[in-house]
């Protein structure tokens, strides 16, 4: 897939460097979150919930889960386990805080490529906005898909970029202008906020990202755009 994006012009692996950012950007990553979004992404993940809460799940695994929104916002679903894992052990440390009141929420350090899972262990998977940070997508994708139970499901939340001619001007002028310049204002990090709107960017959305998921083995595949295709939510079974 070409060499890959990544947030630093350093000689360290992309995901060596995504870990780098996101322990950078921690502790003012909820907030930055939030804010570009207008706080559309916390009506995102509630709709992610919703479809996920379809299927009853009672074991979920959440991969890149950062701080640990989703997982807290799964947690309303009342299943038995959610373990988060993710590579950056800062963003989990923000996570460990707020998951303090959910008993059922247990986070680990983890790589998204070489989960330390059993095969066909959880009921679903889930990731919001991490699937473009991975180093390689089709192995994150065939992990995935591993340690799902046979006829599991995976649920994916996801930028992606606007069909809509003007929506596409306004969306590009904030996230390629806008954004970096008040994240490097807040989180102090220049790169990390430019690397994200570059990542959405060359990030295979969509059909081509359907095709990925065909190609790794999973079945039944549904694409839901939401919000003009600013980010789309993608549903898969094992």
């Amino acid at each position: 897939m070409g060499t890959p994006l990544t947030p630093y012009n350093t000689s360290d692996s992309k995901k060596e460097q995504v870990a780098t950012m996101f322990n950078n950007v921690a502790g003012t990553y909820d907030f930055l979150n939030h804010f570009f979004s207008l706080g559309i992404d916390k009506l995102w993940r509630r709709k992610l919930v919703k479809l996920i809460g379809k299927s009853n799940p009672k074991l979920i695994l959440d991969v890149a889960t950062g701080t640990a929104d989703l997982a807290i916002a799964e947690s309303k679903l009342n299943p038995e386990k959610i373990i988060g894992v993710d590579i950056s052990e800062k963003m989990l440390e923000v996570g460990r805080e707020k998951i303090k009141k959910y008993p059922c929420i247990e986070l680990q350090l983890g790589d998204s490529e070489n989960l330390q899972f059993e095969n066909d262990t959880f009921d679903a998977v889930s990731v919001s906005f991490g699937v473009r940070n991975f180093e390689n997508v089709i192995a994150g994708l065939t992990e995935m898909r591993r340690v799902l139970k046979p006829e599991g499901k995976i649920f994916i939340l996801e930028f992606s970029k606007p069909k809509n001619w003007f929506i596409q001007k306004i969306y590009y002028f904030y996230f390629c202008t806008v954004l970096p310049f008040i994240g490097k204002m807040v989180s102090k990090d220049a790169s990390a906020y430019t690397y994200l709107p570059e990542s959405v960017k060359i990030f295979p959305d969509g059909k081509k990202f359907v095709e990925l998921m065909q190609y790794v083995g999973f079945k039944n595949i549904e694409c839901k755009p939401l919000t003009f295709g600013i980010s789309t939510i993608y549903i898969a079974k094992k």
